[in-house]
């Protein structure tokens, strides 16, 4: 779960779990001028581990500004830098010859971009951490995120997300009417292989950036898909998605049904307008249906919380220091109409936090499968040049303390979905269970 708005937090580019599947046999994933400095050189040659040094350089000399809450926190590098410091003299001195050995021995001379290889380091030091939720934005990264988060961006219309066991890409969602939909992609889709070039290892925002183009142009997908032989080969069509992210609808027997696919910008309006209707269509109950919604905006997720839970605590963060951020309801809107709550494997983060909320209070019944478990909180910081980082700094807890980071949120009610009888004739087990409970509820 990420936060944008005024304190930038935010989750764009989801991270996922395993995948537990056997999938179809895959191939490997594949200063100063020391040049000739015996010692040195000898040891970089030799194979030093050169992990920890990458990204030594990225502040040397220079002063970088991080917009974080509407304030300027400045870092400053230069020669003054202590020895356990990224920027250092050594680490200065081991670039610079890195630098030289592949000016002078690489066999591709056209390959040799100084530019990649300082984002190279930028991305490699933010790598170093391990953390699969924490990313280096470059501009043209950076600002096809924030587009998206708009609610408009030119792609295939599905929401990708990164399966950590493979390094691959897994659909965590098809939107309706988008070309995904009208290829045939459907939710869970691993995505192998995109115009034929391997993603196995690709940060989450390559893959995307792969996948989206410009409209009209096509993408050639290999697809692997649970209980299919052999891998699936399926071409897209890109066009200019707008992305509603809450439908609606109001059922014969007095039941409403709102959908809410991400936390986006847009989505607060959307819920606020779709809430309007059902409310004002007499619904007897709701149907809440989270699932495949992989996150998005702390204060998207926190404003529609307070539209219908009671008063009292939504969720609370801490960082590192111990320090707590809570966020809270006043009551005022709460829904008085019985509840169910659809989840599964690909509902995270930020709808873990509104599931979570709607369980402790016990305001719902929760229905479907066990939620993915990401329970903790990025904050994306933008720099001056263009660029952003996005860092997770802190975990997030329910109202009665539960962190679900990595076990995620068990349903009230198991109902696994029934994937034959849904793509072959369209019948949705889990949303009619859910019909079945909600009316028991408002006999």
């Amino acid at each position: 779960m990420s936060q944008n708005g005024d304190n930038n937090y935010y989750d764009q580019d989801y991270g996922r779990g395993p995948y537990q599947q056997s999938y179809p046999p895959m191939p490997p994933a594949g200063g100063n001028n020391h040049k000739g400095s015996g010692n040195f050189l000898l040891g970089l040659l030799a194979g030093v581990l050169i992990t920890a040094m990458v990204g030594g350089c990225t502040y040397v000399g220079v002063r970088v500004y991080l917009l974080a809450t509407g304030k300027a926190a400045r870092i400053t590098a230069g020669s003054g830098s202590t020895a356990d410091s990224l920027v250092n003299d050594e680490t200065v001195r081991k670039l610079e010859a890195l630098e030289e050995v592949i000016e002078e021995y690489y066999y591709k001379e056209e390959d040799i971009n100084t530019d990649t290889m300082v984002e190279g380091l930028y991305s490699g030091l933010v790598d170093s951490l391990g953390d699969p939720y924490s990313v280096y934005y470059n501009e043209e990264e950076w600002q096809d995120l924030m587009e998206s988060t708009e609610g408009i961006y030119y792609g295939i219309g599905a929401y990708l997300s990164l399966d950590l066991a493979t390094g691959l890409a897994r659909i965590a969602g098809v939107i309706p009417g988008t070309p995904a939909e009208e290829a045939g992609l459907r939710e869970n889709d691993i995505i192998y292989m995109v115009d034929e070039e391997q993603i196995q290892g690709l940060e989450l925002t390559e893959i995307v950036a792969k996948v989206k183009g410009e409209e009209g142009t096509k993408v050639h997908l290999t697809i692997y898909r649970d209980g299919e032989s052999d891998y699936l080969e399926i071409d897209v069509t890109r066009k200019k998605i707008e992305s509603p992210t809450v439908n609606y609808e109001m059922y014969d027997n007095g039941i409403g049904y709102i959908q809410i696919r991400e936390f986006d910008e847009v989505t607060t309006d959307q819920f606020t307008e779709a809430l309007a209707v059902i409310k004002g269509s007499k619904a007897k109950g709701l149907i809440l249906d989270l699932r495949g919604n992989p996150g998005g905006s702390l204060p998207v997720v926190v404003d529609i919380a307070r539209a219908i839970l009671p008063k009292g605590l939504i969720v609370y963060t801490e960082d590192k220091y111990g320090e707590r951020e809570e966020y809270s309801c006043d009551g005022k809107k709460e829904l008085k109409i019985p509840l169910v709550v659809l989840v599964n494997g690909n509902s995270a983060s930020a709808s873990e936090i509104l599931a979570g909320a709607i369980k402790d209070y016990g305001i719902g019944t929760l229905i479907g499968t066990t939620t993915f478990g990401k329970g903790i909180v990025q904050r994306v910081l933008p720099l001056t040049d263009g660029t952003a980082l996005k860092l997770t700094v802190s975990s997030y807890f329910t109202p009665k303390g539960n962190n679900i980071h990595g076990t995620g949120i068990e349903p009230d009610i198991e109902c696994e979905l029934d994937g034959e009888s849904y793509y072959e004739d369209g019948v949705d087990n889990q949303l009619e269970r859910a019909k079945e409970e909600i009316e028991k509820m408002i006999r």
